[in-house]
This record gives C-alpha cells, sequence and structure tokens, in this order.
C-alpha cells in the first residue's frame, strides 16, 4: 500500500548554540543526522563524541512526528532503536508502554539520553501512585557497522540513518533482520532529490534512498512481508541563514508477515 500526505516541520531538528533554526531532522547546518551512529573505521566513537561536545545539546528533544504518526497505534511490545542519538525517540517508545533497546555509538549521546530519560522518570514519578516509574530502556553503546542483535523486536525504528563515510544497506538489512514475525519495520529518511538547497555535506548520493531503492535492497516486496506505508512526504523547513525550503521525507513502514 502506498500514501501520499503532506508533512509539517519535523520536530526532531537540531538546535544549535546561541541560534536555533528549523532545519529539520538531519539538517544541523545542513550537515548533521538525527541518530547517524554509525560511522566507519576505529575512531567512530571518536568522531561522533567530538560533535556531540560541540554542541551542549545537538537535537531538540522531541520525538521526531512520523514516530509518533507511524508508531503511535501499534501495540507496545519490544522496540529497537537504530541510531538513537541523545535519546527522544527511545524515550517516547517507553512513554508509550515499549520496552526498548536503544543503540548508539557515541557515549556522549548516550549519556545524555540516560540524563534525559532520568529527567523525564522523575517528572513521572510526581504523577505516580507508588514511587519512582522503572526504566524501559536499555542503552547501548555500538558502531552499527559491526553491531548484530541479540534478540527480535516488535518494532525497529530507522530514524534518519545517514552517513557520508559508511553505505546505509548494511545496519538497515540488519534492521529488517531484527523484525519478528507480525513486527514492523519503520524506516524514515531524507529523499535524495528533495534535500535543502543550503545543505553542502548532503552532496553524496549514496547516502540516502527512495522508497523502491529501500524495498528492493531490504527484500521487502517478497512474501514475508507486507507493505503498510512507502511514500515521499514534504515539509517546509528553515536554515541557518534564515532561508525557507521544502524538502521531503521517506517514509517507509512494513510489517513482517506471522
Amino acid at each position: 500500500m502506498s500514501e501520499h500526505a503532506a508533512r509539517g516541520n519535523d520536530a526532531q531538528h537540531p538546535e544549535p548554540q546561541q541560534k536555533t533554526h528549523d532545519a529539520g531532522p538531519g539538517l544541523s547546518d545542513g550537515t548533521l543526522t538525527e541518530g547517524v551512529a554509525i560511522h566507519a573505521g576505529a575512531d567512530a566513537a571518536a568522531i561522533w563524541d567530538d560533535r556531540y561536545r560541540s554542541k551542549p545539546r545537538m537535537w531538540s528533544g522531541k520525538p521526531n512526528p512520523q514516530l509518533v504518526r507511524e508508531a503511535g497505534g501499534l501495540r507496545p511490545g519490544k522496540a529497537l532503536d537504530l541510531g538513537c542519538g541523545e535519546g527522544a525517540d527511545a524515550i517516547w517508545l517507553a512513554q508509550q508502554g515499549w520496552t526498548v533497546t536503544a543503540i548508539d555509538v557515541s557515549a556522549v549521546a548516550l549519556d545524555r539520553a540516560r540524563s534525559h530519560e532520568k529527567a523525564a522518570l522523575a517528572r513521572e514519578s510526581v504523577h505516580a501512585a507508588e514511587g519512582t516509574i522503572g526504566s524501559r530502556i536499555t542503552w547501548q553503546q555500538a558502531d552499527l557497522d559491526q553491531w548484530e542483535p541479540g534478540d527480535s523486536f516488535d518494532l525497529v525504528t530507522s530514524q534518519f540513518l545517514h552517513s557520508e563515510e559508511l553505505a546505509w544497506q548494511g545496519p538497515l538489512r540488519t534492521a529488517a533482520a531484527a523484525v519478528k514475525r507480525g513486527g514492523t519495520l519503520l524506516v524514515v529518511g531524507h529523499h535524495p532529490d528533495r534535500l535543502p538547497p543550503w545543505g553542502g555535506g548532503h552532496n553524496h548520493r549514496g547516502m540516502f534512498y527512495t522508497c523502491d531503492e529501500l524495498v528492493q535492497e531490504l527484500g521487502l516486496d517478497g512474501p514475508e512481508w507486507q507493505l503498510e506505508v512507502q511514500t515521499s512526504r514534504e515539509r517546509p523547513v528553515t536554515g541557518p541563514d534564515g532561508r525557507h525550503a521544502t524538502i521531503a521525507d521517506v517514509v517507509l513502514r512494513a510489517t513482517r508477515l506471522p
């Protein structure tokens, strides 16, 4: 099934130091992507730690709206968040009742994610009938070029997982393989033909994918899968210099058949 719908501003956009702009997810001054937890080479963790340390906060702290839209109606179970960044998506999933495994290469990002989760739990405990609400999230540091899941999941989500240094095919094949029968795969990314004009770092076509490329690469057109959403959604964004543009995101949701 295909879906075509307009989309508003994505809430998980970066928030640069001093100046906040609505560049959209993955467009920190037009160059970075929320959840980019992968990088070729042994220095991946150090590279991403440095990038996170360059700003006190890289992302907005809000869950990606496409995740909210596509997973909001699913029955909670076990979820895997690939490239969790500072943890907004994982925390939102946990708040909906999911038990979450959240993976990122950066220890700095994961430290921030744990801190954000702790703050969220503290806020929730004020309204809890008894004591502090327990964590539903397991934070795990790993390079997705090498990481393999040790379990299967009811939901596997990958939000804007793009890298100049590493092809997307391997990590997303791993993501698809981790979905249990009856479970959901959700992949959201920037459309390669609808990138912002100021994105000087977004000049590598191989970083991005269309829905058709996802379906072919991940084998989602086979009898094992049912495509639920296969679309490109437009949304307005504002760049670091105040310019406005309309970009598009690829959204793919598929169910592994029982």
